[in-house]
Order: C-alpha cells, then sequence, then structure tokens
C-alpha cells in the first residue's frame, strides 16, 4: 500500500508518540493503597485446615490467590463426583468458547425455592467464588446440610469467563488481593453489567435462559467496589431500601424490613460491619455526604426489580483482605440461605403481590434532590488532602485510623414518569428486537396475517448522539413526537401486552423515552438516515406556489426566517424546510417503527 505524504507524517507522527508512552511506562511500579485497617472476626474458624482434602484452592493459598476457570472447575468436579448433593450444569457458552456452568445444590424432594447466586460478572472481583466454594465443602461434608433442607442453591462461580481468564496482577489498582484478578469486561470488551436489559452478549442471553428456568426466589450478585475508604466490609443493597426506588413494592419492603436486619446480624456476629451501598458525591471531598440511587434496569439489582425477582447487589469493600471479603460472602450467602428457608412463605406472598400489580406509570429517568433526606452513623476513616504535582490539584490520602461521625444522606426524585401502554407492536422486519424480548421471557401474541391498525407512534426530532458505549452509539437526546397513524404489521411481527408479570421489562424495553429502552441504546439507528432526495431545480418552482398558494405557509416561513438568520441565509436548508411539508419527503424519517396500542 502506498500513502500519501500527509498519511506517512501521520502515521511516523502516532508511532513515535506511542513508542514515547511505551518506553516511559514504569513497568517495575504498582499503584499504592492505603493503610488496611486491622480486623479479626469469628468468620475466620470457617477457614478449612490445610491438611482437609477439601480445602479450597484460596484457602491453601492463605487467599493469596484465586483458581484459575480449569482449577475450579477441576475442583468443584471433584465436589459434584464425591457429593450426591452437588450437580454441575453447563448454562451457555462464551464468546471464546468456554462453558459457562452453575452448581445445584439440593437434596431433591419437589420445587424448593432457589436462592441464585452469581459471582464474577466483574472477573477481577471474585470474592464470590471463594466463599461460594468453601460453603459448597461444608454444605456436602462439614454438617451444614441442613441450610438445603427446604431451599436449592444455584451457584455461578464465574460469570465472565473470558474475563476471568484475562488475568493479571494490574487488572484491579485500587483491589487489596487477590494477587492475580480477572479483568472488568468480557472478550468483546463488553460490561455483563450493563447488559441485563439490552441482553447483547451471549454470556447475558444464557444467564436470562437460566433464572427463566429456575425462578430464583432470591437472587445475589456479588462485586467489589472501589471509590472511598470506610470500615464498612461488605456493603449491599436493593431497590426498595429505606422504603425508597423499588418498582416491585412488596418485594423491596420484604428487602427492607426482613433480608436486612438477618444479614446485618450474621455479618456483625461474625465479626464483620456491615454498610449500605455506599457512593460518595465526591470521592476527593468525601465529607460532603453519600447518595442512594435506584440504578438502572442495565444493573442486576434493578433489573431484577423491574421483573420481581428479589435482587441483592453486594458490594464488599476492594481496600478490604481478599481474605475478610470472602468470609464475609460466605456469611451472607449463608444467612440468606438461613432467611430464605425461614421466609419463604412471606417472600412468596410479597412476589405473588408484585407480579399481580399492573402499575400504569413506571418512572424511567430520576435525577438528584438538592437537599440531604436524613443523616446516618459515619463510620469512615481518616484522611486529609495533598496537592498533588500530577494531578495540579488537591487529592486524597486515606490514614487508616477508624473515624465515626455523621454523614448527610442524599436521594434522586423522579425526572421522567410515562404512561404504560396496553401493548407495543413490533414489525416483523426486526427479529433482532423480538428475539430480545423472548429472551427475558415476555410473552408475545405473533401476527400470522396482515393487520392494520391504528396506534399511538413516535417521531425523534433534534436527535443527538451520544459517545460510543458498550458497543452502541446512543442517542443523548432527542424530542418526542407523537402522532396516531395506521399501520400495516405484517406476519412476523408481535403484539406486546403490558398486562403480564413482565410488562414493565417491556416497557423499559420499547417506550421510546425510556432511557434504557433499544431505541435509546441506538437499535434502530436505520431510522436516522435520509433516503431520498429532491433537486433544487424540481423543489423550488414547487415552493414558490407552495408560498403563493398557502398564506398560513407563507407566514410561518416568514417567521421562520425572521428567528434564524442561519437558516435565512442557507438556500438548502430553505428549500428543505418546503420539502418537508410535500407528500415527496419520507414519511418513516426519524418515525420509530414501535408502535403504542393507549388506553
Amino acid at each position: 500500500m502506498r500513502y500519501k505524504p500527509s498519511s506517512l507524517l501521520a502515521f511516523a507522527l502516532i508511532h513515535a508518540l506511542s513508542s514515547v508512552a511505551v518506553s516511559a511506562a514504569p513497568t517495575d511500579m504498582t499503584a499504592p493503597l492505603p493503610p488496611a485497617l486491622p480486623w479479626t472476626g469469628r468468620s475466620e474458624a470457617l477457614i478449612a485446615r490445610a491438611d482437609d482434602p477439601w480445602v479450597t484452592p484460596a484457602e491453601q493459598s492463605g487467599f493469596e490467590h484465586t483458581p484459575s476457570y480449569a482449577e475450579t472447575r477441576a475442583w468443584l468436579a471433584r465436589l459434584d463426583a464425591a457429593s450426591p448433593l452437588i450437580a454441575i450444569e453447563n448454562f451457555g457458552t462464551s464468546p471464546e468458547g468456554r462453558a459457562l456452568y452453575s452448581v445445584r445444590v439440593s437434596k431433591g424432594g419437589g420445587k424448593k425455592p432457589v436462592l441464585l447466586v452469581q459471582a464474577g460478572i466483574h472477573a477481577g472481583e471474585i470474592d464470590g467464588k471463594d466463599a461460594g466454594m468453601m460453603l459448597l465443602r461444608d454444605i456436602a461434608f462439614g454438617g451444614k446440610d441442613a441450610l438445603i433442607d427446604a431451599v436449592d442453591m444455584v451457584f455461578v462461580p464465574i460469570f465472565s469467563v473470558d474475563g476471568h481468564e484475562r488475568t493479571s496482577p494490574y487488572s484491579r489498582p485500587n483491589q487489596r488481593g487477590p494477587q492475580s484478578q480477572g479483568w472488568r469486561h468480557n472478550a468483546q470488551n463488553l460490561n455483563l453489567n450493563r447488559d441485563y436489559l439490552k441482553a447483547d452478549t451471549p454470556e447475558m442471553q444464557a444467564m436470562l435462559g437460566l433464572i427463566e428456568r429456575i425462578e430464583p426466589a432470591l437472587y445475589l450478585d456479588i462485586h467489589v467496589t472501589d471509590g472511598v475508604d470506610y470500615q464498612y466490609d461488605v456493603t449491599y443493597g436493593f431497590n426498595g431500601s429505606n422504603g425508597r426506588y423499588a418498582v416491585s413494592k412488596a418485594i423491596g419492603a420484604w428487602l427492607d424490613t426482613r433480608y436486612r436486619p438477618a444479614v446485618d446480624k450474621a455479618l456483625a456476629d461474625h465479626g464483620h460491619i456491615p454498610g449500605p451501598l455506599i457512593f460518595a458525591l465526591d470521592d476527593r471531598k468525601p465529607d460532603l455526604g453519600i447518595i442512594e440511587f435506584p440504578g438502572s434496569p442495565r444493573f442486576s439489582q434493578s433489573y431484577g426489580d423491574l421483573r420481581h425477582m428479589p435482587s441483592v447487589l453486594i458490594e464488599n469493600h476492594s481496600l478490604k483482605p481478599h481474605r475478610q471479603r470472602v468470609l464475609g460472602t460466605y456469611v451472607l450467602i449463608e444467612a440468606s440461605l438461613k432467611l430464605l428457608a425461614d421466609e419463604q412463605a412471606s417472600l412468596a406472598k410479597a412476589i405473588a403481590r408484585d407480579s399481580a400489580a399492573r402499575p400504569e406509570t413506571l418512572i424511567v429517568a430520576w435525577q438528584p434532590m438538592k437537599a440531604p433526606v436524613s443523616e446516618m452513623v459515619w463510620k469512615g476513616v481518616a484522611h486529609e488532602s495533598y496537592v498533588s504535582a500530577a494531578s495540579g490539584g488537591e487529592e486524597i490520602r486515606w490514614l487508616g485510623r477508624p473515624v465515626d461521625s455523621r454523614m448527610k444522606v442524599y436521594a434522586q426524585e423522579p425526572a421522567r414518569i410515562l404512561d404504560v401502554p396496553v401493548a407495543y407492536w413490533v414489525p416483523g422486519t426486526r427479529p433482532d428486537v423480538i428475539a430480545r424480548l423472548k429472551a427475558h421471557g415476555i410473552a408475545t401474541e405473533a401476527i400470522e396475517t396482515p393487520q392494520t391498525v391504528t396506534l399511538d407512534m413516535v417521531r425523534l426530532g433534534d436527535v443527538k448522539l451520544g459517545e460510543a458505549s458498550e458497543g452502541h452509539i446512543p442517542i443523548a437526546s432527542a424530542n418526542y413526537h407523537h402522532e396516531q397513524r395506521s399501520e400495516t404489521f405484517m406476519p412476523g411481527s408481535v403484539r406486546v401486552p403490558t398486562d403480564q408479570p413482565l410488562g414493565l421489562v417491556a416497557v423499559a424495553l420499547l417506550e421510546p423515552e425510556s432511557a434504557e429502552s433499544l431505541l435509546s441504546w441506538g437499535f434502530f439507528a436505520e431510522i436516522l438516515q435520509r433516503v431520498e432526495y429532491i433537486e433544487g431545480y424540481a423543489i423550488a418552482p414547487l415552493a414558490d406556489a407552495m408560498l403563493a398558494g398557502d398564506p398560513a405557509l407563507k407566514a410561518a416561513f416568514e417567521a421562520k426566517l425572521a428567528a434564524d438568520p442561519a437558516f435565512a441565509s442557507d438556500q438548502d436548508a430553505r428549500l428543505g424546510w418546503f420539502y418537508e411539508r410535500t407528500r415527496y419527503f419520507d414519511a418513516r424519517y426519524l418515525l420509530y417503527p414501535v408502535g403504542r396500542e393507549i388506553r
């Protein structure tokens, strides 16, 4: 290939800059972490002896290491072969061809409530895997089999299996152990914990299939957080915490009044310090307060809330040692099993109540409230500020000394509330969208003969695209103009009624103004392009005739000229204004093809 001189110059410049960047990288330096707070707790008794035949790889290494995908599978396969309570099942395949698998822990005996424990959706945050392996061992051979008398557990030790194998000591600079950690994204460079609703990845599609099949009564999604330093070692949250944000209100209340007190007590009894999910208003100025927010259904706990599946997001604190985090996770999972067994009737009642509800509106966007809603006792860590030569501003330094104080808590309020239509109509030209609906288990009605229906349709205006995100170019902002249209849907199309348990999942996916809709993610980019035009020699005389024959049109045009000088001086824009008002203009330009059947 031959290069133009300008291309050769650009190539040489890029090569020179990249060479400088690589040669200047300090490959022998690691990111320093703040001092670790000293810790000891009763949960340390859960660690197996070194000579125990079922000691886990993490325990064997003193929690310095976490086992590889192959080592984890081999250890679990050995447990499966030795115990009738354990069964491994493959439920999907990763982009790089690795099996996605779960471990069912059960005594059989009919249908029982299922606790689904998911680890490693962010594969560097792998506490759940090591904790789950310890608990499985103790259920099989450590005298804890009574935990599954009344419930089953399904354990996914590694969800992002490809990310897990992209392991390095440099994956998680803010996290204290293990020594080598997996990568945050999957092999397609997509974040599985942004994929619950849009379901792009084969991993998430497989997980949705698993959820549909086992119908978990309680779902734990186990992470390790970043952010500010504090004394809490296990933080967790759900929609409905403190009575806020829940779509599934009965489930949210159960989690807030039954689940949290029981789990907090179990953790505290074992020497851990539980806390709510913690997000600082400003990580450099943590004393300003913390913020609660509902998340969105791209995340596990908010997606679970939308589909009436009790879901808890666990965020262990990254600055606590891996050993401490794993032991806290063990206690949390064990407490969840006990509570599910004891409270299965009350939880089933809450799930049934929310599944039967048919709200007429759905909040699809939130905004911060200006005033704090409460204060909390804050178990923090002392800190100071210093001026960094690198950043040129004040940075924070954590001092490793516990400090208790009071902290303001801020919340969010609804920013956009949408009416729930009777149904959506999805054209058969979008089988990918129909497949997404089916992946979630949403009921659809197939159209077998052409049907013409009058629907509320949305046409976009003033569309602005955002930056690339998760393999898409999302719509950052737009105007949404509603119009009534008669539309004909051909065989292969589907009607999606909202009068169903997963009706709100359909709303979040298909409602054009939903921040997490497929439209917002950029799935319908084809409607943004013009596909037919008109030449000046044809539109100019037509426009002149329109001006002469329509006084109202002439007045609107003159107002536009007076209000917009740039428009007034642009011949093509002026003629385009008239073109848009003729029958020649593409009637489907910027028209969202999913129709709304309204009440």
